[in-house]
């Protein structure tokens, strides 16, 4: 495989991390708010969401730059994506 097709698949891989770590955190601020315990939801969520990332970045990017900056471009791009896609409530409404 060439570098460019690399770097291709580490965006690719970048928008599924990121789609998975603002997915989740909607996901727990939904289950947070109405849980009986929402800083162990908002802490756990938080460390196993950085961890997830993290070991993501890690295998996809293998320290290459090019890689790593084509991969947090798709994990910001899905940033925007999921924000877009997440019903907007009004205020005081879970």
């Amino acid at each position: 495989m060439s570098e460019t097709s690399f770097v291709i698949l580490a965006f690719l891989a970048g928008c599924v991390l990121g789609a998975m770590f603002f997915g989740g955190l909607w996901w727990t601020i939904r289950k947070g708010v109405s849980s009986r315990l929402p800083a162990l939801w908002f802490s756990g969520s938080l460390f196993v969401r950085m961890a997830v990332i993290l070991i993501g970045f890690y295998y996809v990017t293998h320290g290459d730059w090019p890689r790593m900056a084509a991969c947090m471009t798709g994990f910001l791009l899905a940033r925007l994506v999921v924000t877009r896609m997440i019903p907007v409530r009004k205020e005081g409404t879970f």
